[in-house]
This record gives structure tokens, sequence and C-alpha cells, in this order.
């Protein structure tokens, strides 16, 4: 029998088999005997058990490695909220608050019965966001190219140029201006365009709304509701909304009033409403009141046109002039441009060449050889002048425009004929020599404003030349008498008629009559200054003899008649110098003159450059102009005729 210990349990005996019984068999249990019991099924090894190591390295190491994230974490916040938070919060704000430009509303430019010759109607800058192209916007990497190709046939403009705008170097660009003062039937364009794809992408997913970072700003566009009428005086507004030319240019800064600003927050290129806003409300520009009178403009700007067209010129201009007054009524020049569509304009005739081009007058300068001649005493209208065919003086021989035998002329006649050497011949007599007489002349010269601006104050103006009498050649000696070697602009030649006509006394031209400002008060333009240039008596002697120009039979400008008024006029037909060459090639033809000749009240002066189909003579081409233009004024301005006869002086003398 084999005894098992058992570790967790009081040792005990344990019962071996059965004792066979003697007689061979198995012993049976009696009663109240113990059954025997089964011996139990052999137990399982126990498993080895594994050692593991200690977890406190790798604690250390989490630990560690989670010490070191929260450490930058705190570095970046330290820099962030402490040393850089000045800075990072202006570049917040940068980026969350946008400051847009408030334009001002430009003043209208009106004439003098306050018709509007210059306004401003509302338009739209189109702007764009740049960020709301991008492909993290979009889910697209042509968002730019598809935008600029919609874009680009409404706006006008070059389409890589818009890509170019939406697609900036500057990634952190917010804003960009696509084109500026488009007509708000474009942004309609814009806006229909942008909603038929908003409605299509809810059909078809793979439409993208490109058009979703196009915005507008409320601008103003400048428009010319007459078009063409007197843009050499209005001039045009640039792309900036700056003037570019004419009084547009010469009263920007009174025209275009002051800017405004506001700064508001915004979210995906739209306001955001509940931040609020701070704005600086713009300023309107004040109103110009001009002295022109647009029936009077568009009556001298049609018939230069149709003469400068006819005679086949290179330009001609129109100047109408209130001779009390020194307003200019109107000023016209032909070829002429439409300031509302610059694209379509001749840039050599965006200017106003009525003051901007230099060039010799003519015989209509020699009303102030006469002029010299009368206030110093040295003739009368009655003197008698042989006019030879010819005339021998310094280094040349001067002939009048046509061949003829001797001319017995009176003074009031070598004016009537327009004779360049009867003129020659009286202002010889201003001085005991050449040299001193050629300081008188210049005097009178000066006094009626040639070699100087006009005062109209015009872009590009020019002053003339007129040299000082030491500096004349030999033959300017004897040819700026009758208006060659000496350069003048139109508004010169027409304020020299109208001195006359005012009884001597020059009146600064003036283009403006006053400005109106944003508080609606009107504010007249200076007074013009007033210059006595010869006496009352010489100047109406002179009108006398102007009288003969045009209504004697053997004047020069007897197509300037205008039945019932007296008219008081002279020709002009000048040799011309090419502005290309610098070489004489061509005429100037010119007429200057006043009505009613015996009670001035309006000048007219028309010049007409390189006439080159038929007549070139001014009394010839531009005769009929100042007929045409100056009736139109007298009746516009009510202007009665005097019913006073004229003096008809003598124009011959017998011998």
């Amino acid at each position: 029998m084999t005894e098992v210990t058992d570790r967790e349990s009081p040792r005990r005996r344990v019962p071996g088999p059965a004792r066979p019984d003697r007689s061979g068999g198995q012993r049976r249990p009696g009663p109240g005997a113990r059954p025997a019991r089964r011996p139990a099924p052999p137990r399982p090894a126990a498993p080895r058990a594994i050692r593991l190591g200690s977890p406190r390295p790798r604690l250390r190491m989490i630990g560690f490695a989670l010490t070191l994230v929260l450490l930058v974490f705190v570095v970046r916040l330290l820099q962030v909220q402490a040393v850089d938070a000045s800075a990072y919060a202006a570049k917040a704000e940068r980026n969350r608050y946008v400051v847009h430009t408030l334009a001002a509303q430009r003043g209208e430019i009106t004439d003098r019965t306050g018709v509007a010759l210059a306004t401003s109607v509302d338009a739209y800058d189109i702007t764009a966001d740049p960020t709301l192209f991008t492909r993290e916007q979009l889910k697209i990497d042509d968002g730019p190219e598809q935008a600029a190709a919609l874009l680009a046939p409404i706006l006008g403009t070059d389409q890589q140029e818009l890509v170019a705008k939406l697609r900036p170097k500057d990634k952190t660009l917010r804003y960009v201006k696509l084109a500026g003062r488009q007509t708000p039937q474009v942004w309609k364009q814009i806006k229909d365009l942008r909603t038929a794809l908003v409605t299509k992408a809810k059909t078809d997913k793979s439409t993208v709304n490109v058009l979703a970072g196009v915005l507008a700003e409320p601008s103003s566009k400048r428009v010319y509701p007459n078009g063409d009428l007197a843009a050499g005086i209005l001039g045009w507004v640039n792309a900036d909304g700056k003037g570019g030319g004419g009084i547009e240019q010469q009263l920007n800064g009174q025209l275009a009033g002051e800017d405004g600003k506001i700064r508001y927050a915004q979210s995906g290129g739209l306001q955001v409403p509940t931040v609020g806003s701070t704005e600086t409300p713009a300023v309107p520009g004040s109103d110009i009141e001009l002295t022109i009178d647009r029936d009077i403009q568009w009556a001298a700007q049609n018939a230069i046109a149709e003469q400068v067209k006819e005679s086949r010129a290179d330009r001609g201009y129109v100047i109408v002039q209130d001779t009390r007054t020194g307003e200019i009524l109107a000023m016209a020049n032909s070829p002429g441009f439409d300031p509302n569509d610059l694209t379509k304009a001749d840039p050599s005739a965006m200017g106003n060449a009525a003051l901007q081009d230099a060039y010799e007058p003519g015989s209509t300068a020699k009303v102030m050889s006469m002029a010299a001649v009368l206030e110093e005493n040295v003739a009368t209208p009655l003197t008698h002048v042989t006019v030879p065919n010819r005339l021998h003086r310094g280094d040349r021989l001067f002939q009048d425009d046509i061949d003829h035998p001797t001319w017995y002329l009176t003074l009031n006649g070598v004016l009537a004929k327009s004779s360049n050497i009867g003129t020659i011949l009286a202002t010889g007599q201003l001085g005991k020599t050449q040299a001193e007489a050629n300081r008188v002349l210049y005097k009178y010269l000066r006094k009626f404003g040639l070699g100087s601006y006009t005062g109209l104050g015009f872009p590009g103006e020019t002053k003339g030349i007129l040299a000082p009498p030491d500096q004349w050649s030999t033959s300017q000696q004897y040819t700026i008498p009758f208006g060659q070697g000496v350069s003048i602009n139109a508004m010169q030649a027409a304020s020299v008629y109208s001195t006359i006509a005012n009884g001597g006394v020059r009146v600064e031209p003036t283009l403006v009559r006053g400005t109106q400002g944003p508080d609606g008060v009107f504010t007249p333009a200076p007074k013009p200054e007033k210059t006595r240039v010869v006496s009352e008596k010489t100047a109406k002697t002179l009108a006398q003899m102007l009288e003969s120009v045009v209504d004697d039979e053997e004047g020069t400008g007897t197509k300037a008649r205008i039945p019932g008024y007296r008219v008081a006029g002279k020709t002009g037909t000048a040799n011309r110098v090419d502005p290309d060459t610098g070489k004489y090639r061509g005429y100037t033809s010119s007429f200057a003159g006043f009505a009613p000749a015996d009670k001035p009240r309006v000048t007219v002066y028309c010049a007409i450059q390189n006439a080159t189909k038929g007549s070139y003579f001014g009394g010839q081409i531009c005769g009929p102009v100042y007929k045409q233009v100056m009736e139109f004024a007298l009746k516009t301005l009510q202007v009665p005729p005097t019913g006073a006869k004229p003096a008809n002086l003598p124009v011959t003398f017998k011998p």
C-alpha cells in the first residue's frame, strides 16, 4: 500500500484495491460497507509560469515624450500670447477687417444756362477675393481660368490679365479690382451668370460656381450727354477717375471732391453685419458752370467741321467771345473726339488746338499794326499811302498777295485791301529808325497779349512766339507788321479783336462763370483783369476801318456780310509752318471780326490749317464760317441791328 501526501489537506490513508477472496473471487461488501472508490484520473502537469519585465522604463519614456509635446505647446502659447501677441493680433485684424474707398460723386460741368455737358452716373467697380478661387475653395485647379473666360467678354478685358489678378503671387491677397466704373448692366450680367451657375450646380454636381468670389463696389462713371460737343474744352476722365485733359484736368481738385472710407469685418468676401463698421463719408465734388453757350457751341462746331471737310484741311477752330465781359461763348475744334469712347479717338485730336496750336496769324495781325500807327498819331485813316508792286527792304523783296500796278490807298485802304507793302510803309513811321519803330510795335503787340498766356490757365496752352525786338532778323522787322515771323494761338487772335470791340480795353478771357459746392452755394469766378491797350478813340476808328474790309467792294472780306448788321472784320492768309518738318508748307486761312460794328457784342474768330481743296484765302473759306456763326450768335443772344449807317471811309485816293 502506498501513501500520497496532499499539500493542501491533512494526510490521510488511501485505500488500496480490494483483497481477493481466499476462495479465488472478489470480496463482496457486506451490509453497511463503504462502496469502493473509482481510481482518480491522472492530473495534468501544471504549466510553467512566464516571468514579465518591469513596466517602469516604458512608463518613464512615454511620460518624457508627453512632457516634450506639452513643452512645445507651452512655448508656442507663450510666443503667441505674450512675446508676439501684438503682431499676431494686428495680423488677425488685417485679415478680418477690410477697408474700402468710398468714391466721391464727381461734380457736373454745365454750360452758362445750366445744361449738363459732363455728368456722372451710377457704376460699379468689379472686384474679387483671390483666396476664393483657390483649389481649397473650389476643389478644382483651374478656377481662375474658368472665371476669367466667363468675365473677359463681359468686361471687355484681356483674359490673361484677369487670370493674373485672380491668381496673384501674394497668396494672402484678399482684394483685387478687375474692372473699374462698369455700368449697372455689366454687373447685372455677372450676377445673372453667377445665379445660373448656382442653379445648375443643384442638378449637376460637377458644376462649380467659379464666380462666387466676384464682387462689386458702388462707383460712378463719367458721361458726356452731348457726345463730342465741346470735347476740346471739357477734356475727359481717365480710368483712375482723374481728369485727363481740358477742364476735367484743370479743375480736377474741385470736381473730384474727397473720397471717403469704410472699414468692416468680413468673412468669405462678405460683410459681417453683427460686428459693425466705421465710415468716413465721401464729400461730393463741386459743379462747374462754364461761360459756354451750348447752342452757340453747336453752331460753331458744325460750321467749322463742314468747312474743314470741304477744304480737306488738317484742322480748324472757331472762337466766339462776348466783347464786353471776355466770356468765351464757344470754342470749337475740328476734328474733335467723343470723350465717351476714347478708344476711337485720334490722339492728335484729343487736345484743344485752339489754345495749343501756335501759328503765324497773317493779315489778321495787321489790325495791331494799325492800332499802333493810330495811337502814336503818325497817321490817320485818310493818310495817303502809295503802294508799289514790289518793295525792297533789307535782304528781301516784298510783295502783296497779288501782282498789281501801283496802288494809291488811304491807310484805311491799306487795311481794307490787306496790303503787306502798305503795312510795312505805315509801321515804318513809328520811329525815326527801323530799330525804334520795332520797339514801338513790340510794345503794342505785348499789350494786346502776344507772347503771353491768355489767363485761362488751360492745360497745354501755348503763349506763342514773340521775340524781343533786338532779336528780330532783318526780314522779321518787315514781316512781323503783317503777321509773319510771330506766332499766336486762336484765343489770342480773338482777344485782339475783342479788345478793339471793347473800346480799347483788353478783358482777360474766361471759361468759368463760377462753382456750386456740395452745400448748394454758388461762388462766382473772380473778375477778369482789364488792361487799357489803346484809347477809345483809336478803337472806334479801327472799328470803322474794319468795316471797310467787309462792306467796301475793294475789301477782302465781302463774304462775311450779314444783312441788317454792320460787321467789322479782317481776313488773313499766312504761309504755314508744317509742324512735322519745320518748313513752310500750305497756308493758314483766317477771318476775325465783331458785330454790330458800331455797338459790338460778339467777336468771332475762325482759322483753318492747310486747306488743300478749293481756295485757301481766308476771306473765301473762313469768311462764310464767320458769317454763319455770327448770325447764329446774334440771334441766340437777341442782339438787334443798330440801324446806324456805316462811316464808309475812303479806300483809295487820286494822286
